[in-house]
């Protein structure tokens, strides 16, 4: 599976942001997928993840109630929409997929991975 992150950029705190990770080659639907982010100087997190049907998500407590992850299997996508930016959120954001199809925040469980595309909120 190649994945390919969009939608990054310079949003004001309390804005809002659409991530979007467009995936090719296996068969997109079988996948479960993740956010995940990594700030500068620090360790790559958690951010939320989709199981294959998306009827199932799971989001790490710092973003609970302000991200809705989504996907769309006839299209390949799956999304992120970030609302009440802060500037902690300013990350890179990494999307990324797991063949077991069910919901984890366990990073070593995903195998392929995204480039990365970077989110920066502004006091």
């Amino acid at each position: 599976v190649q994945l390919q992150a969009s939608g990054g950029g310079l949003v004001q705190a309390g804005g809002s942001l659409r991530l979007s990770c467009a995936a090719s080659g296996r068969t997109f639907s079988g996948y479960a997928m993740g956010w995940f982010r990594q700030a500068p100087g620090k360790e790559r997190d958690f951010v939320a993840a989709i199981n294959w049907s998306g009827g199932s998500t799971y989001y790490a407590d710092s973003v609970k109630g302000r991200f809705t992850i989504s996907r769309d299997n006839a299209k390949s996508t799956v999304y992120l929409q970030m609302n009440s930016l802060k500037p902690e959120d300013t990350a890179v954001y990494y999307c990324a997929a797991t063949p077991q199809g069910r919901v984890t925040n366990t990073y070593s469980l995903y195998n392929y991975w995204g480039q990365g595309t970077l989110v920066t909120v502004s006091s």
